[in-house]
């Protein structure tokens, strides 16, 4: 066994994310879920170091290159040799084909852009992973890398586990859990929350940890294993003829397949045009690209569907929050009116160029995570006419 020999003190950040570890309630013992990169690499040496009994898990999701497969499989045990903790691989690859790669074909039929890793990380990495933790382990934690923050149920949150942004800006990835149950969210613990990337990669160097300096997948899994998005596609989805359209059905272009098209898209579309054109539309049963001038490319409003309220109860009356409707894009205003309990209407105050049915529309408050649902349709602008 390697034993790791730190070379200097602690930065204080990672002194007061220690502290907050050794304060942690509950038991000490848990799960940490290793994909072999430098984010959970890290949180299972500063869990070890703050006292914790670590158990070091890493899912088999695929066979070959991939970030969460081959290579991260062989450093996620190195990881777990240099901490002298176990390892443990769990062969996931079954359940991932169906819903995850199974899911994401079927929505780009379909015509809607799937959002593959809030969905993953509800039905493969955490509800499913935390169930076999403590079925085969005794772990009733279950602790990653992701750049978010939980404040516990309390009675200042009403009984609510409360998801919050990460403190970093550039890596929060509070938006692809905000589909975790309450359930779950009281079972896990984020340590790099309150650290940045920055951070996180000094931090690895100090206690010496292969993957400080490891670089990062900048892509899906799916993209990574594959080569690109497209290869992926390609794979499962056999080409399918079909035309590039305006709004008025005037055909100017065509396409091997909706799938390789996203909303807002302008490059790429193969078209000659007067002016430049965006995806507005893909119509999955007329196998169409339905494109647009910038000027009639804006959406006001659109429909939220499948909503999981994290941080508040269903709101019962119109609010205002902040909506992010891609993990990159700014968070925009915008009125939410509650139609049932898991479906919403937004009318935001600006136009938007990517509402995309399939997405998710996550609400915040802030830095609070309020809930976020899927997007079901857009409702285009509607412009006086001369």
């Amino acid at each position: 066994m390697t034993t790791l020999l730190p070379t200097a003190s602690a930065t204080p950040a990672v002194e007061a994310v220690l502290e907050r570890l050794r304060l942690w309630p509950g038991e000490h013992h848990i799960a940490v879920g290793l994909s072999g990169g430098v984010d959970s690499s890290l949180t299972a040496a500063l869990l070890q170091a703050a006292g914790w009994q670590v158990e070091g898990l890493t899912l088999w999701l695929m066979s070959g290159k991939g970030a969460c497969c081959a290579e991260g499989l062989v450093d996620a045990a190195a990881l777990c040799e240099s901490l002298g903790v176990p390892h443990h691989v769990v062969d996931f690859r079954e359940h991932f084909q169906a819903q995850i790669v199974d899911f994401l074909v079927q929505g780009y039929q379909a015509g809607v852009t799937p959002l593959p890793c809030s969905r993953c990380n509800r039905e493969v990495k955490f509800g499913p992973m935390l169930a076999w933790a403590e079925k085969e382990l005794g772990c009733m934690q279950l602790a990653t890398g992701h750049y978010a923050r939980l404040r516990p149920a309390a009675a200042a949150t009403a009984g609510r586990t409360q998801l919050l942004r990460g403190l970093d800006s550039h890596k929060d990835q509070s938006y692809f859990l905000y589909d975790l149950p309450q359930q779950v969210l009281a079972r896990l613990v984020f340590p790099l929350g309150e650290l940045n990337k920055t951070q996180t990669r000094q931090e690895a160097g100090r206690l010496g940890l292969r993957t400080a300096t490891k670089a990062e997948s900048q892509d899906l899994c799916l993209a990574d294993h594959h080569g690109s998005m497209k290869a992926f596609l390609d794979a499962y989805l056999a080409p399918r003829q079909g035309q590039i359209v305006l709004a008025d059905g005037t055909v100017v272009g065509s396409h091997d397949g909706i799938e390789h098209f996203t909303i807002g898209q302008r490059k790429g579309l193969g078209v000659a045009w007067s002016e430049p054109l965006h995806v507005v539309k893909l119509d999955g049963a007329m196998n169409q690209v339905v494109v647009a001038p910038r000027r009639e490319a804006g959406r006001i409003a659109c429909q939220v569907a499948a909503i999981n309220w994290v941080s508040i109860a269903p709101p019962q009356a119109a609010l205002q929050v902040e909506v992010q409707v891609r993990y990159r894009s700014a968070p925009e205003l915008a009125l939410l009116t509650p139609i049932s309990d898991s479906t919403c209407q937004l009318q935001f105050l600006e136009e938007q160029f990517s509402i995309t049915p399939g997405q998710a529309a996550v609400f915040y408050a802030g830095e609070l995570l309020l809930g976020g649902g899927l997007i079901q349709r857009e409702t285009a602008i509607q412009r006086e006419t001369d």
